[in-house]
């Protein structure tokens, strides 16, 4: 595998139809998940990805029942409590992205503490998407650009897809190579919507409690295999 994506974007779906199939709960899905989110993590750094971001909250998840928000918010703060001490020795950047406003004080200092002990680390960079939808971040950048105008630091005319770029969340990283997502769906459900406009994308059907070594090895392989023209011929890319 001599192409291996720089950038791998992955939504994380299937956790409650896991838990539905093994006869529990669906925070049993969701705990399971973690887990698998440990390996990819793993075999990611392994292969020699830079970046590899996880949607693990969307803005609109916020509809789903109280009871499990409630027990997303508490999986979130325990896993990362947990977690940030075996990202940081295997030299892993942590990078929250979306709006944690939303989230309670008590989470909002983890994630801010988790982020400082990892900031200095140059291995992997882990960017989890909490709170996060593509349009709000569109929108967060063409506010961030409405600002620069009415200041007179920018004119409308000046106004580029590379400026809008320049205020997305993860402004200073390259647009994801590879899209992944489980369980079976194939949208990309308001993900990175700016930022996947020349992504390849990867459906799979495991569910992401049982997305293996394996099942990310074999979604490399196909990346490997697609030939990315960006608009070009194939002729041009020879």
């Amino acid at each position: 595998m001599d192409r291996i994506p720089k950038h791998v974007a992955i939504i994380m779906d299937g956790n409650g139809r896991w838990a539905k199939q093994q006869g529990k709960a669906r925070h049993a899905g969701h705990r399971a998940g973690v887990e698998t989110v440990r390996r990819v993590i793993e075999v990611c750094g392994q292969q020699g990805v830079k970046v590899l971001t996880l949607f693990a909250f969307s803005s609109e998840n916020w509809q789903r029942p109280k009871t499990e928000v409630k027990m997303l918010m508490e999986l979130f703060f325990t896993a990362l409590n947990r977690e940030i001490k075996r990202m940081h020795k295997r030299n892993v950047r942590l990078r929250i992205i979306g709006d944690i406003s939303a989230f309670s004080d008590k989470l909002q200092q983890l994630i801010r503490e988790s982020e400082n002990i990892t900031a200095a680390n140059d291995g992997l960079l882990l960017q989890v998407a909490a709170n996060y939808g593509g349009r709000w971040d569109i929108t967060q950048a063409a506010r961030k650009l409405a600002g620069r105008v009415e200041s007179n630091e920018l004119r409308p005319d000046q106004i580029t897809e590379s400026e809008l770029a320049q205020c997305l969340s993860c402004a200073d990283v390259p647009d994801p190579d590879l899209f992944i997502r489980t369980g079976g769906e194939k949208r990309i459900s308001n993900f990175l919507l700016w930022q996947c406009a020349y992504t390849e994308l990867y459906f799979c059907e495991t569910l992401w409690p049982d997305f293996s070594k394996d099942d990310l090895l074999t979604a490399f392989q196909d990346y490997a295999g697609r030939q990315r023209r960006f608009g070009r011929t194939s002729e041009q890319m020879q």
